[in-house]
């Protein structure tokens, strides 16, 4: 069974907003409900007690930022 497109926008946008979280080292402020999420999808992992895109998250999240610029580039 397909997941409806918005929850795909919807994932994708926390990845890219917790993503962006990581990069400025403030975990702390991702929703713990979020971190769940994403680990759930293995796109986040746990490692030494930091959070850690996956490669997996990596890919996907490079995938979600080329869809960005392109709907960017189309308006």
């Amino acid at each position: 069974m397909k997941k409806p497109a918005h929850l795909d926008v919807a994932l994708h946008e926390s990845l890219l907003a917790t993503a962006d979280l990581l990069s400025r080292r403030r975990a702390g402020e991702i929703a713990e409900q979020t971190i769940d999420q994403l680990v759930a999808m293995r796109w986040l992992t746990w490692k030494g007690g930091a959070l850690r895109l996956t490669e997996a998250g990596e890919g996907v999240l490079v995938k979600a930022q080329a869809t960005m610029l392109d709907n960017l580039r189309a308006a």
